[in-house]
């Protein structure tokens, strides 16, 4: 489900977990891609992480909430045969169908797109999200240029009156540890692909998909024995 001008976490899995990206060139390729099929779709990207068997992705649809099916769609395919064809492989990459929960902008907007760069954090692959090198993170906190740009969302404009301050006060809010409740509505919310926000926003979201959401499983997720995670949600 998507609504056009409302962010949404994307998180898209390899196949029972298993790795999707081999080199660095993989993560070049799928970055490209990426900025190509935003462009294309008319989708605003505000955060991303790649890791080895996953990805992570903050996008607004604007003019088409379809917007981000489309990048999916487009991305997974040309990923897929560019993997295949350098590899001499067959078959997909991904899981059938990727997470999407959408996102409240005023309260969880910045704690998402904190809670995505801090994955290669949480899995112990570097000790600061600046360590690695496949996030948003160098953009939206350092204004480094990367390969994938970024567009701001304006949420994360209100941090400051220009570019200088809005970074300096990004990455203050990486100076202390998330909030064990947002970091597990987060989670929840992705898992189940249903809205991160409170019962307010949930209710809008019902009235401008008119319909009632409800949990697509309960319970927690059952890991799968003999594939390294490098991190749960």
């Amino acid at each position: 489900m998507y609504l056009r001008h409302v962010p949404c976490h994307v998180v898209q899995r390899g196949v029972n977990r298993q790795p999707t990206f081999f080199s660095s060139a993989n993560y070049c390729y799928y970055l490209d891609s990426l900025a190509e099929a935003c462009t294309k779709h008319g989708v605003a990207l505000h955060a991303y992480v790649l890791m080895t068997n996953h990805v992570h992705l903050l996008m607004t649809p604007r003019e088409q909430a379809e917007g981000i099916s489309r990048v999916m769609q487009s991305l997974g395919r040309r990923y897929v045969y560019h993997v295949n064809n350098l590899y001499e492989r067959t078959g997909t990459l991904w899981e059938s169908r990727h997470k999407a929960s959408l996102v409240e902008s005023d309260g969880y907007l910045l704690a998402c797109s904190r809670y995505i760069e801090l994955n290669p954090v949480r899995a112990g692959m570097v000790v600061l999200p600046e360590d690695y090198r496949w996030s948003s993170y160098a953009s939206n906190a350092l204004g480094t240029a990367t390969s994938c740009p970024v567009e701001p969302h304006p949420t994360y404009l209100g941090l400051g009156d220009n570019p200088s301050l809005r970074h300096a006060a990004y990455r203050e809010l990486f100076s202390t540890a998330m909030d064990p409740g947002q970091q597990q509505a987060i989670r929840k919310a992705i898992s189940t692909s249903l809205p991160c926000g409170d019962h307010r926003f949930r209710e809008q979201v019902e009235h401008a998909l008119g319909r009632k959401l409800g949990y697509a499983h309960r319970g927690r997720p059952r890991g799968r024995a003999g594939n390294k995670v490098t991190d749960p949600f």
